[in-house]
């Protein structure tokens, strides 16, 4: 009977202990649902300004630059466009926001459990044009990715690399005021993960406890760069694009920029990498 009762034990804890390893890279990464789009800014400071206002409300916001040069701001994760539009609806009716588009979600191979993915449309306030593909050689085409058929892992750390670099030259601050120290570097990353379809979590000691590992000799385009005193103590994330660049959040307020990972400061700090595609 004992034996029995020890044999049992043994076999859930290996069920459960297996069942966590599968999950554990996944856990804390899934798919963005349908967003929120507003805004067509001239100015980087009025998108900042609704950014900041919607965040005050609760409301998990940021903005970025379209490829025509104007900002516009994004936020929310719902699981119908429906419930995307009371929400929006909800919101001008409450005078936060007024035109408003909803963003379709992109479909993401994530953690490599799915082949490929599609492109979403075009974001845009106004009637959507037929749709032609972007050279490959223009690194600022579409508001989050390019368009496309079918995709594989490659192309999406790609597309994520080349979304970050059009955040170069912003300035950026994650929350306004409101915001904890260390934040805004890991909004950044967030947001660009965001606009290629993904969620992953908003603090980067969380965003390096998920994902899958990967060597300094192995990086590619899309990877997180993680930066601090030890793996338990993250306090810096950029996104890898190649060459030994990452782009990144530097400080409060700064500009986004680009970086090199054999700076003497991110040589000394540099702690690994994580892949989420």
């Amino acid at each position: 009977m004992i034996c029995r009762v020890l044999f049992l034990i043994l076999f859930w804890v290996t069920v459960v202990l297996t069942a966590t390893g599968c999950a554990a890279t996944s856990t804390g990464i899934s798919r963005v649902g349908f967003a929120i789009q507003v805004g067509a800014f001239s100015e980087v400071k009025n998108a900042e300004r609704l950014s900041n206002k919607l965040q005050k409300k609760g409301i998990e916001a940021f903005y970025f630059r379209k490829d025509n040069g104007v900002y516009a701001v994004r936020f929310g994760d719902f699981e119908s466009r429906e419930k995307a539009k009371k929400a929006a609806q909800r919101l001008v009716a409450d005078r936060m926001i007024g035109s408003y588009f909803i963003a379709p979600p992109q479909k993401v191979a994530v953690n490599k459990r799915e082949p490929a993915w599609e492109k979403a449309p075009e974001p845009s306030l106004r009637k959507l044009s037929p749709a032609v593909p972007k050279k490959r050689s223009e690194p600022h085409g579409g508001d989050a990715v390019p368009t496309g058929g079918s995709k594989g892992r490659s192309d999406m750390g790609d597309i994520a690399a080349r979304t970050a670099e059009r955040f170069v030259g912003i300035p950026y601050r994650w929350g306004g005021d409101t915001v904890v120290e260390g934040m805004d570097c890991s909004g950044f990353v967030r947001a660009v993960y965001n606009l290629c379809g993904v969620n992953i979590p908003r603090t980067s000691r969380e965003q390096f406890k998920v994902g899958e590992n990967v060597g300094k000799t192995d990086l590619k385009d899309g990877d997180l760069v993680f930066f601090g005193a030890s793996g338990d103590e993250i306090n810096h994330v950029g996104i890898y694009v190649g060459n030994g660049r990452f782009v990144h959040a530097p400080r409060r307020g700064d500009d986004i920029k680009i970086s090199n990972l054999d700076e003497n400061y991110f040589a000394k700090k540099y702690i690994g990498a994580k892949r989420y595609f």
